[in-house]
This record gives C-alpha cells, structure tokens and sequence, in this order.
C-alpha cells in the first residue's frame, strides 16, 4: 500500500459511498502486502463482529491472491480446509474483499467491508480504491 494517507483515504471514500448509497454502518479495514492493517473505521451502529469480518475479508484476499468474490463457489470441502490452514475464521469467503494493485498489476495491500450485503460491501471497495487513483481486484 503506499502509506498510510492513501489507506485513509481508502476508508474516507468507502464510508462516503456507503453513506451516499444509504447503506448499513460500516466496517472498513485497508491491509498492508503483508496482511498488516493501516486503517480502520466502523461506523456507529455496525455490529460488533464487523470489524472481524471486515479484517478477514481483507486477509483472505491477500491469502488467496484475489478477491473474496469468487471463494464461495470452490466448495465447502475447500472452504473447511482453507479454514483449518487459515488459523480458523481469519477467512471470511463473502464479497466485500478486494485486493489493491498498482498499474502494473502488483497486490498492494487489500480493503475489506462488512456491514452491508456482500455485493454493496465489495462496491464501496472497488469505488474507494479507483478514487485513490489504484486497481480494484475482486476476483
């Protein structure tokens, strides 16, 4: 990710278009490469797990290599032994994890959203991550 400032600014546009699109409070968790996070945010009335699933939808990303989109459909004998290989619950396969790549397609980090439908989740990524001028990769 390149720095802090742009991780914030992440955040900042994810919780603006969820406020734009009258979503549910929100949980927002940006991610470093190395599964590191660098900014936070949850909004007043988001459940208290949501920042869990939030983190989770980001590390999974960064596990994978993709966005979380696509985890669901692999099976739940994959997704038990993902869990298992994962340390338990630190994958969350639901839309709303996004990796973050430069123009040249390198991972940067990954945002993760919870609070919302995984589908309006996962919008708010992809349109915060393009404001911050980088490549929203869902899956």
């Amino acid at each position: 990710m390149p720095g802090l400032e742009t991780a914030r600014r992440i955040v900042d546009g994810a919780l603006q278009k969820a406020r734009q699109d009258d979503l549910q409070p929100l949980a927002v968790a940006v991610l470093d490469a190395g599964g590191h996070l660098l900014a936070f945010a949850r909004e007043d009335g988001a459940g208290i797990i949501r920042p869990d699933i939030a983190i989770g939808k980001a590390w999974g990303a960064l596990g994978m290599g993709t966005g979380t989109r696509g985890l669901k459909e692999k099976g739940p004998e994959f997704l038990a032994a993902l869990a298992s290989m994962a340390g338990g619950g630190k994958v969350v396969p639901s839309p709303g994890g996004v990796i973050v790549r430069d123009a040249d397609g390198a991972a940067l980090g990954a945002v993760g959203i919870s609070g919302d439908t995984g589908d309006r989740d996962e919008a708010c990524a992809i349109h915060a991550i393009e404001a911050a001028g980088l490549v929203a990769d869902p899956g």
